[in-house]
């Protein structure tokens, strides 16, 4: 299904093409949002394929370490805010095993987090014929099976077994042999391009790498563009990315555990946040989840300097680090792209009634209703439904249901034309005040 802009009314693929300039599902309903994307190097787990994580979930078995671990940070820090987190594991590597003759144990998974698994094979307690065979994680058990023979055992979360007759006892046998290689570019651009297909709000890249970020900045703005595909992505430090799908962070921030984390590795939280901030709202002054300083204080003039570059950076106070203001990188505004293109708020209510009104299109109507006058007009009462929703939540302002959106036929006879006028509302950032002494 296509998408995307339009200059002139030349589109060859069936698809929804949507302009914003300054100047969801049927009525009821908007689409869902709360959804984030992390590719990270990680030491066990399906290597380049994505996984999706929520909040609670256990991710030892799937990430190798309990969510808590270090390991895990920026997993937990995007899943502070985000409902889901699709998370992909960009390298590969070779799994542990071990023997045990008869019995072979592999790792699941490759990795070097394979090598802390061990095998133990002690004989039953309450039958001498049977052997308990024992999979550990770091000395602790994960995992037990009786038999009689290997070749009744099953695989588990983290080993394969392989072998046949009666297993012989042993006090503890680790793997070996498992390692972890490190990601390409090319790894990340395979990533994309599977995630191009998945449903998500932001991405975000954990890397101070140069040339991927250029990489994530082209694929968000053809996704946008062209695709018709309303996303976003987190960046460290590429405010040159000058466009309002990229957002990038300035510095980082310090957990009350004493963590430090620079802007690279906030970028996990910023992710999740802007995933996770409803369309109503937003992420000016909101508190970093659990951060008690910032990472990189900014004086007075460059917090200045750092907004008018585009940057989304934290600033310190109260023993809290909160969000200076919600902003992308856009900076060369033009008339059909003015200021307020620079707040995520706005951007966020643009960017679901693209996504929306194109699920919408593409659920109940393309190739199932007349292009005709009933057909034009059933499509519009969806749109007004649909956009009298976001004004009652506060989304947008002043929409007039006459007046503010025409749904008349294209040049051709399979198009049509909308033409919306949608004001967003934006959150109070500044207060000028006069105060009167009399």
């Amino acid at each position: 299904m296509a998408g995307g802009t339009y200059t002139t009314q030349n589109k060859i693929r069936p698809g929804v093409y949507i302009n914003f300039v300054s100047e969801g599902q049927l009525p009821g309903t908007l689409g869902e949002r709360g959804i984030a994307s992390l590719a990270l190097n990680l030491d066990w787990g399906v290597a380049k394929k994505p996984i999706t994580i929520v909040a609670g979930d256990n991710t030892l078995p799937t990430l190798g370490y309990d969510y808590t671990a270090p390991q895990m940070l920026p997993v937990r820090e995007a899943l502070k805010r985000a409902h889901k987190l699709i998370v992909y594991r960009l390298n590969d590597g070779t799994p542990a095993a071990v023997t045990v003759a008869p019995l072979t144990a592999t790792a699941r998974y490759s990795g070097v987090r394979g090598n802390q698994l061990a095998i133990v094979v002690q004989q039953n307690i309450n039958d001498e014929k049977l052997f308990d065979v024992i999979t550990l994680l770091d000395g602790t058990n994960v995992d037990t099976q009786t038999v009689s023979d290997a070749e009744q055992l099953t695989t588990n979360a983290y080993v394969t077994f392989s072998g046949k007759g009666k297993p012989v006892a042993t006090a503890g046998a680790p793997l070996t042999g498992g390692t972890s290689t490190t990601a390409t570019n090319a790894d990340h651009t395979a990533y994309l391009a599977q995630l191009e297909a998945l449903e998500f709000q932001t991405v975000g890249l954990v890397s101070d790498d140069a040339s991927l970020k250029s990489v994530y900045a082209a694929y968000i703005k053809r996704l946008r563009n062209t695709e018709g595909k309303k996303v976003q992505a987190v960046l460290a430090n590429y405010p040159t990315a000058d466009q309002e799908g990229i957002i990038s962070v300035k510095n980082g921030v310090v957990l009350s555990d004493g963590t430090v984390l620079d802007a690279k590795q906030t970028v996990a939280w910023v992710t999740g946040a802007t995933a996770g901030a409803a369309v109503n709202a937003s992420l000016t002054y909101t508190a970093y989840d659990d951060a008690i300083d910032v990472n990189g204080k900014l004086t007075h003039s460059e917090t200045e300097a750092a907004l008018q570059k585009g940057e989304f950076l934290f600033t310190a106070g109260n023993d809290r680090a909160v969000v200076e203001q919600d902003i992308n990188t856009l900076v060369s505004y033009t008339p059909e792209k003015a200021r307020h293109f620079a707040k995520n708020r706005v951007v966020r209510v643009l960017d679901s009634i693209g996504n929306d009104m194109k699920r919408i299109f593409e659920s109940y109507f393309i190739g199932k209703v007349n292009n005709n006058t009933d057909g034009r007009s059933l499509f519009r009462s969806q749109c007004v439904a649909y956009l009298n929703d976001l004004q009652n939540i506060g989304a947008v302002q002043n929409f007039d249901a006459q007046s503010d959106i025409t749904v008349t036929a294209g040049n051709e006879s399979d198009s049509i034309v909308v033409e919306l006028n949608v004001q967003p509302v934006d959150s109070v950032e500044k207060v000028y005040m006069k105060v009167k002494v009399v």
